[in-house]
């Protein structure tokens, strides 16, 4: 049969572009109209024929005042509307490519082929299917239903999706020479669907999202190392087979491979199955199971396997009482019952209420659990732990004692009138997405296909990508107060009550002197008064725990009694000298071994629910100055490494990463030196794409022998110009906290740096 044919058309489109923002952008429809132009050719008349003027008109027209969610949708809907407009054509063709689609792509896109059997029977069969999905498990499941359930009805279709030129780079090829380097390689994928796109046109399940299929391909082909074209073809169409549970064409190209030649490839089709457990998957493609949906009763999620793990995310919020109180009570009520554990809980953060105005500011977290209960039952655990912390009902969206909401999981998806996951209003609330993405940036959202770092990114830039101002600020708690994280540099002033310490041993080891002390710290503007027993300075004896109690604890009850607020830390590390001196009144606990001396502080420290700083240290201060030989001189690297296995173990004994504060240890088990390139690499510490990115960031340069080698000062008192010099090199490498001896002066240093530093 002849051909009408519309090659390349380009139209302006609403939809999802390459940073997965909904922009107006190009769409390239390329039309093909099976019909018989016999009397046209014949006579010359176009009145005979289709006229692609006017079909390229409609086109237009269609595309550019049609809404689609979808190019899927898009697809369909211009090949039953040019069926209906141009009734001497039996069959239609619609390809659209989307150029924007991908950002190292050529394009993604859809091809669907009609004919007017086909259209009638999706008119009689499409209702029944689409009734169906929502008593499916999962909606795979029931697409792929469709050809053997329906096969007397519909005929054999030929849609396809697919992925156009993708240009990666990876080690490649048999010969030495190749294995030296990254080389280019370009990728196809064509994705050929055993059912109509007109059930796609609701949603596009994420089996058949190409965000989903280039991610999986590019993060297989980047770790990889293969010899061969033919083997890596032969893996990406399996692996893509097996994501989309469709036949597959996989070409793969090496632009570099013959001299004279524009590349050289090999194209291979595999079906779902196909020795998939064959191929080696990156950790990132790895996934606990298939993204499942469950709508409606008729489809309860109550079969869950008892002793089977879940994974699941859970939103914490509350405005009113004791907001921390209330959240650290509800975690500990999800693990009361035995069937929950909590894995890892965000840092805090503080937002302004979104939808009713007039009402305190929240509290947020997010917390990670796993779980053998489903999500009806876990729906009624977090239900009722509302109720026992006195939720009651109230004004929609009003203040509230503890919100807890299933946001995510595994990869399920829940309709019921009850409970939908993922939650229906993640992607628009900062005050969920920021705790989120402390604990997992990468998680992707099943239905929409975006992982939470990319779904935060959305939501703080507006429609023409102008900045949107931040509704929530990250807080770290200390006493009574919550300090806002990153905005202004907190002083902690040191209050050293021994007679042997080696800048003050002996100045305020009596109760009167050190309350004198701490007033005066106060009135120079001190955020949190650090009380120390025991001295650990280089060669320090170590005082017995009588002794050091004797020493803390009576500095501590009086400080409260002289009506003293401020929050204050007890520098120890030991558990007991930590109990008494909270229940003394302290708030804080400064442990210089990061919990490493005593095996039962970072427990005890996640019983109380108390914030912590673990310092970096070797050995004792009797031995740390012989123990300061590190890797390959990388001091920073070590450190960093050393700081966050005391991360994990604290958070694995229970210690929320709100009440984690890091230290690494400037004069302890480090030379002159050495602290100075500590300073010098603050920056890499807490960096943006590391496992101590967000921890707040203490540094403790006060007086120490470094200062006084660079200024050749013996006295340590004379070295506050030093310290004042020490001090701003760490706000510019983003400390947050300054442990100082030297309230007054540090504070002027604060002002000054935070100006030129922090507030840009």
């Amino acid at each position: 049969m002849d051909k009408i044919i519309v090659q390349s058309l380009v139209v302006q489109h609403l939809g999802v572009d390459s940073w997965e923002r909904d922009k107006k952008q190009p769409l390239s429809i390329t039309l093909t109209l099976w019909t018989d132009v016999g009397v046209a050719g014949d006579h010359d008349l176009l009145s005979d024929s289709i006229n692609y003027s006017t079909a390229t008109k409609e086109v237009e027209r269609f595309s550019e005042t049609t809404k689609c969610r979808s190019i899927e949708a898009m697809a369909c809907g211009i090949a039953r509307f040019c069926l209906n407009k141009f009734p001497t054509a039996a069959k239609v063709c619609v390809r659209i490519e989307k150029p924007r689609a991908l950002l190292h792509a050529a394009c993604a896109g859809v091809e669907v082929t009609r004919d007017r059997s086909q259209i009638d029977a999706l008119q009689r069969v499409a209702p029944r299917v689409l009734a169906d999905l929502p008593r499916t498990a999962t909606i795979a499941a029931a697409l792929h239903g469709v050809a053997s359930k329906h096969a007397g009805e519909l005929a054999r279709w030929n849609d396809t999706i697919f992925i156009r030129d993708l240009e990666l780079s990876t080690i490649i090829g048999v010969h030495a020479w190749e294995r030296e380097e990254k080389q280019r390689v370009i990728v196809n994928v064509t994705v050929h669907t055993p059912h109509p796109m007109e059930f796609l046109v609701d949603r596009v399940p994420t089996h058949y999202n190409y965000h989903t299929l280039v991610r999986a391909v590019t993060a297989h082909v980047e770790e990889s190392k293969y010899l061969t074209v033919e083997a890596m073809s032969t893996a990406l169409a399996k692996i893509c087979a097996n994501i989309t549970k469709c036949p597959v064409t996989a070409k793969t190209e090496k632009p570099s491979a013959i001299m004279y030649a524009k590349s050289a490839g090999v194209e291979v089709s595999r079906g779902p199955s196909e020795g998939v457990q064959d191929i080696f998957f990156p950790l990132a493609l790895r996934r606990r199971s298939e993204p499942g949906r469950i709508v409606g009763d008729a489809a309860s999620s109550k079969g869950t396997a008892s002793n089977e793990e879940h994974i699941a995310y859970i939103a914490l919020g509350s405005n009113l009482g004791d907001r921390l109180a209330n959240i650290e009570s509800a975690l500990k009520k999800l693990e009361s019952g035995g069937q929950i554990k909590v894995l890892d809980t965000s840092f805090l953060y503080e937002s302004a209420p979104m939808y009713l105005a007039e009402q305190p500011l929240f509290l947020n977290a997010a917390c990670k659990v796993s779980t053998t209960l489903n999500p009806d039952q876990l729906l009624d655990v977090v239900k009722k732990i509302e109720k026992d912390l006195g939720r009651t009902p109230t004004t929609r969206n009003g203040p509230r004692e503890i919100d807890l909401d299933i946001l995510f999981f595994d990869s399920l998806e829940v309709e019921k009138e009850n409970l939908t996951i993922p939650h229906p209003l993640i992607s628009e609330r900062e005050f969920v997405l920021r705790p989120l993405c402390d604990i997992a940036p990468q998680l992707r959202h099943p239905k929409l296909s975006r992982t939470c770092s990319k779904m935060l990114a959305l939501l703080q830039h507006g429609p023409e990508g102008a900045p949107v101002a931040s509704t929530v600020t990250r807080v770290t708690p200390v006493g009574k107060k919550f300090w806002p994280v990153g905005q202004r540099t907190y002083l902690m002033g040191i209050l050293n009550v021994t007679p042997d310490s080696f800048s003050d041993g002996g100045k305020f080891n009596t109760v009167e002197r050190a309350v004198e002390q701490a007033q005066r710290m106060i009135e120079y503007g001190v955020d949190v008064i650090d009380v120390g027993g025991q001295s650990t300075r280089p060669n320090a004896d170590e005082v017995p725990e009588d002794e050091e109690l004797s020493r803390v604890v009576p500095v501590i009850r009086a400080l409260r009694s002289a009506g003293i607020d401020c929050p204050i830390s007890v520098d120890t590390y030991r558990s007991g000298v930590a109990k008494a001196a909270i229940e003394a009144g302290a708030d804080y606990v400064n442990d210089v071994t990061g919990g490493l001396y005593d095996s039962r502080m970072l427990g005890w420290v996640a019983g109380a629910s108390k914030p912590v700083c673990l310092m970096h240290m070797r050995g004792t201060p009797k031995t740390m100055m012989q123990l300061n030989q590190y890797e390959n001189n990388d001091v920073v690297g070590v450190v960093g490494k050393a700081l966050e296995e005391r991360v994990a173990e604290a958070m694995g004994a229970g210690v929320r990463r709100w009440n984690i504060t890091i230290d690494p240890g400037v004069g302890f088990a480090k030379d002159s030196e050495q602290s100075v390139t500590i300073l010098k690499g603050l920056r890499s510490l807490v960096k943006e794409d590391g496992p101590l990115r967000g921890f707040p960031l203490l540094v403790g340069p006060s007086r120490k022998g470094f200062v006084g080698k660079l200024t050749k000062k013996q006295d340590p008192e004379e070295r506050v110009f030093g310290t004042a010099a020490a001090c701003t090199a760490a706000i510019a490498g983003g400390a947050d906290i300054l442990r100082v001896h030297d309230v007054k002066e540090m504070r002027d240093v604060v002002l000054v740096a935070d100006e030129c530093f922090r507030n840009k």
